[in-house]
């Protein structure tokens, strides 16, 4: 007889431990088949749509757009044909016909979770179910025993999450918890995240738990005061407050890291860049693809880094070791509608011009898509950023950690300039260099930088053995 299957939020991989729902690509009475995304899910490195591994109907979602959910946390439910005739399947979810359901009970499972590793046949469209009875859908999760106890859903009003009263018995064995970093929070400020009771699915202690039960544990006791005027307001309250989480959330995180762990130093330089804009015009002006700007820094940081290995590495701080990496996998700054992130181009070091410029442009566009994915968002060794397209001359960059090491260019804009003994206009650019100084010293990354700056005003020097 047909069976009503709970999906939770898959391992999307990377570390990940939440997501964020963007939006529900289906709703409640729908036929769904195998491998169909139901759900568009923004974790900290991407925007990902989730796959169904069960054909069937839809009987229930949890999590309204907007709400952040752990890994492991029900998405929905679907009522699934056994091995009987679609009547079955109608019956696990009434008001369902059967010209609706014959396509989802020939297979009942697959077995993949993750975009791109679904079966080879394409998705059935979706159809929605009309139900004699509105009511019906909401019934429908009850019309057979699920196998496992679900929250309950979306309608249902959310726990509020508060601290156990103070001397009540701590409970024994693990205390779930919604990532490290929660649990770093606790630790630090210390609290017993055992006296804390978790809002999330089965008692899951998420952040805002921890930090409701640290302001009360953190408010004074004093003496009951006058009511206050209602214009008394506190200032800080009356600020815009937004949620540190998704990819802004993910950069925060990862450049607080940078700055606590990495003992970085600048060193900046002004290059003479006419003769490298005047290669890539001769360049394009002979025909074939176009190259960028970009791609050429690109192919003059991989050099650069040939010569000067120190900085395409690593720190292993618990064996104490420096980690020299084999391959250049280049990382570039893009700025997209949901905040800056840092796709990787893998192999950098063996790319032409050509090959740089054409996935700069597909990873570019894939990041402001949202439809690029986190392998594209991790393994980087060097980050290269051009911030000068935002009009500004200089920066320190912060270190994209675990990567040794950082440039930025700044605009290229004329200046004058000294060139052959005679004051001439130029085109300018000021580069920087931020880079762990554990890894090398001034005379390193002194030597790195000025290796580019040659470079950038003699293109010629790339032509030389490496």
């Amino acid at each position: 007889m047909a069976q009503v299957l709970e999906f939770k939020l898959p391992d999307l991989g990377e570390g990940l431990t939440e997501a964020e729902i963007v939006r529900w690509l289906v709703a409640v009475g729908d036929v769904v088949a195998i491998d169909q995304p139901v759900v568009e899910v923004e974790t900290a490195k991407a925007m990902v749509e989730v796959p169904c591994p069960y054909g069937g109907v839809v009987t229930a979602r949890y999590g309204e757009e907007g709400t952040e959910l752990p890994v492991g946390a029900p998405l929905l439910t679907v009522a699934v044909g056994g091995t009987g005739a679609p009547e079955e399947l109608a019956e696990a979810a009434p008001g369902v016909g059967r010209a609706d359901v014959d396509a989802a009970v020939s297979s009942e499972y697959s077995g993949n979770v993750l975009v791109g590793y679904g079966t080879a046949g394409p998705a059935a469209r979706r159809r929605r179910v009309r139900h004699a009875n509105p009511a019906a859908a909401a019934q429908a999760p009850a019309a057979a025993p699920a196998p496992v106890a679900a929250p309950a859903p979306v309608a249902a009003p959310a726990p509020v999450a508060v601290p156990a009263p103070v001397g009540a018995p701590a409970a024994a064995g693990p205390v779930p918890v919604i990532s490290p970093l929660v649990r770093k929070l606790a630790r630090d400020r210390g609290l017993d995240l055992r006296e804390v009771r978790g809002s999330g699915p089965e008692g899951l202690i998420l952040r805002a738990d921890v930090e409701l039960a640290l302001a009360a544990l953190e408010q004074p006791v004093a003496a009951p005061a006058p009511t206050p005027a209602p214009a008394a307001v506190s200032v800080a309250a009356a600020g815009e407050r937004v949620p540190l989480r998704g990819v802004r959330g993910a950069v925060a995180d990862k450049l607080s890291r940078s700055r606590t762990e990495i003992p970085d130093a600048t060193c900046w330089v002004d290059a003479d860049a006419t003769e490298l804009m005047a290669a890539r015009a001769a360049m394009n002006a002979a025909g074939g693809p176009k190259i960028s700007l970009l791609a050429l820094l690109a192919r003059i940081c991989v050099h650069a880094l040939a010569r000067f290995p120190e900085l395409n590495s690593t720190v292993d701080t618990a064996a104490r070791e420096i980690v020299r990496l084999p391959s250049v996998h280049l990382g570039f700054a893009a700025q997209t509608p949901r905040g800056l992130v840092v796709p990787v181009v893998k192999d950098a070091g063996t790319r032409t011009a050509e090959s740089l410029t054409e996935e700069f442009a597909r990873l570019t566009e894939a990041a402001r898509q949202g439809a690029i994915t986190p392998a594209d968002l991790t393994g980087g060794t060097f980050t290269l950023n051009n911030y000068g397209v935002f009009g500004v001359d200089g920066s320190t960059p912060i270190i994209n950690h675990p990567e040794a090491a950082m440039l930025g260019v700044g605009r290229i804009i004329p200046k004058p300039w000294v060139h052959q003994g005679e004051l001439a206009v130029r085109q300018v650019v000021q580069l920087s260099l931020t880079f762990d100084h554990r890894v090398c010293d001034g005379g390193t990354a002194g030597g790195f930088l000025r290796y580019v700056a040659d470079c950038v005003e003699q293109p010629a020097v790339l032509l030389r053995t490496v």
